[in-house]
């Protein structure tokens, strides 16, 4: 079929034929297809194929973009991304059909802000997870924006439209052709407004930029459609959200003005950061930003357009090397069970790797035992809590690594998990707080640990990360 031939229910595109119009876009046109079999039957689930809609040859952004989704898309794998499934060559009839993702797009949230604070951190948590899967498969999103997310039945978000991507490991076709900003203003970032299309942190401050909207119902710096608007986020500030919505939080106004710094540098490194720290609100570090009810001066603001008109952009490390360099570490500490020379020799295995990754967080945690039936007990003979005192015993054991490293508040995290299968709840934890590196210690081998097996051997058998596992 020929790409200029206006297309209409019951047409075939090679394999597929279209059933109905799902959306008229301004760049494609989603269409509901199925799939035909060897035999001429239709079968499987409705897909969904993408058509870009070419006026003329007048739009080579359109082309361009739609030629990256087209190589993009089969590069990804997750349930993060529709599954991909074909695509179709410009000389006959471009598309791309893939998985049908059901419900709608986060868009219409937008019409219901500002939404409930633990909605807003749900929503942000989901995709923060989502956007480091993303980044770890070597992409940059670059167009995060509530209408290019949506979410599966079982809750995973997934990310759509990659026509502004950039991937490591393929050309950058927009990059090559284009020498204009590329994003949607609202959501793009200063370093997409000076050219910068590799940094994985660039995705972190549209999301800044959409959980300040989710919790205020506006937008931090509005809806610019010229060059000289979006260069205004390299020196202004937003209204600090507690301003227009004084019932925010302290710590989501520190996740939410971190997520917006100008320089990516002082943002956060990784998307798994800010979805631990939006799991976990108790373990925020508050700074200035968390107090902050105002903007800078105007003195300040005409110094900050001063350094940005005259600012180049820095050399940034792509998707994959940020990830590597920023991994979220985890030791698991038996505070009660271990003995010291295990717990010392846990303590410097962990200084060493810490040593070795400069940019990592370090997650301490620590499992307090519970009972699956019956009540258990939660404070000692004198009426203390057992679980502040194993707290303050994780502090103990990792106050020299604070001390010898001079990791703050931002870089290291404690966390007491009340559990009846320890093994579980150390691999749930990492799962979900998307841990890089657990290391933990291996008490001496007894009868029992070898019928019933170890929490280390557990821990290595089902985590989805590397595990390093210490012995005396």
């Amino acid at each position: 079929m020929d790409a200029r031939t206006p297309l209409q229910v019951g047409d075939v595109i090679d394999q597929f034929v279209i059933q109905e119009k799902l959306h008229l876009g301004g760049m494609a046109t989603l269409w509901g297809v199925k799939q035909r079999d060897d035999q001429g039957q239709e079968s499987g689930p409705l897909l969904i194929m993408k058509v870009p809609r070419i006026k003329g040859g007048q739009d080579p952004a359109t082309i361009v973009g739609f030629e990256v989704e087209q190589m993009v898309m089969p590069m990804l794998r997750g349930p993060h991304v529709p599954r991909f499934i074909a695509r179709g060559d410009f000389t006959s009839q471009p598309y791309i059909v893939m998985e049908q993702i059901p419900g709608e797009s986060l868009r219409p949230r937008l019409d219901q802000a500002p939404l409930p604070i633990d909605d807003v951190a749900q929503i942000g948590h989901k995709v923060a997870f989502a956007l480091h899967e993303l980044h770890k498969q070597h992409l940059v999103h670059l167009d995060v924006k509530p209408s290019n997310i949506m979410f599966r039945p079982t809750g995973e978000a997934v990310l759509v439209d990659f026509g502004l991507s950039r991937h490591d490991k393929l050309p950058d076709l927009l990059e090559e052709e284009f020498n204009l900003p590329m994003g949607t203003g609202p959501y793009m970032s200063p370093e997409q407004v000076q050219f910068v299309r590799h940094d994985p942190r660039s995705d972190l401050f549209a999301l800044g930029v959409m959980l300040y909207h989710l919790t205020t119902g506006e937008r931090p710096f509005g809806q610019p459609n010229t060059v000289a608007g979006l260069r205004k986020r390299l020196y202004t500030e937003p209204i600090p959200p507690r301003q227009i919505r004084p019932d925010t939080p302290p710590w989501l106004q520190e996740v939410i003005l971190h997520c917006l710094e100008v320089q990516p540098d002082r943002r956060y490194q990784t998307a798994a950061q800010l979805a631990s720290d939006l799991q976990n609100p108790k373990q925020i570090q508050l700074t200035e930003r968390a107090d902050k009810t105002g903007t800078a001066g105007k003195l300040t603001t005409m110094r900050r357009w001063f350094a940005a008109m005259g600012a180049d952009p820095r050399n940034t490390a792509s998707a994959s090397e940020q990830v590597e360099h920023s991994p979220t570490i985890l030791a698991a500490v038996d505070t009660r069970g271990a003995t010291p020379e295990l717990q010392h020799k846990l303590l410097a295995t962990v200084r060493r790797i810490l040593q070795i990754e400069p940019g990592a967080r370090l997650a301490c945690i620590s499992v307090m035992k519970t009972h699956r039936v019956g009540m258990d007990k939660l404070t000692d003979r004198h009426g203390n809590s057992l679980h502040v005192k194993q707290l303050v015993d994780l502090k103990h054991w990792a106050r020299p690594l604070e001390q010898a490293l001079a990791l703050d508040d931002q870089r290291l995290t404690f966390h007491v998990l009340e559990a009846p299968d320890a093994a579980q709840a150390i691999v749930e934890f990492a799962n979900k707080n998307q841990v890089d590196h657990i290391v933990m210690g291996a008490r001496g081998a007894s009868a029992i640990r070898r019928y019933l097996g170890s929490v280390s051997a557990q821990v290595v058998a089902e985590a989805e990360c590397s595990v390093t596992v210490v012995r005396v």
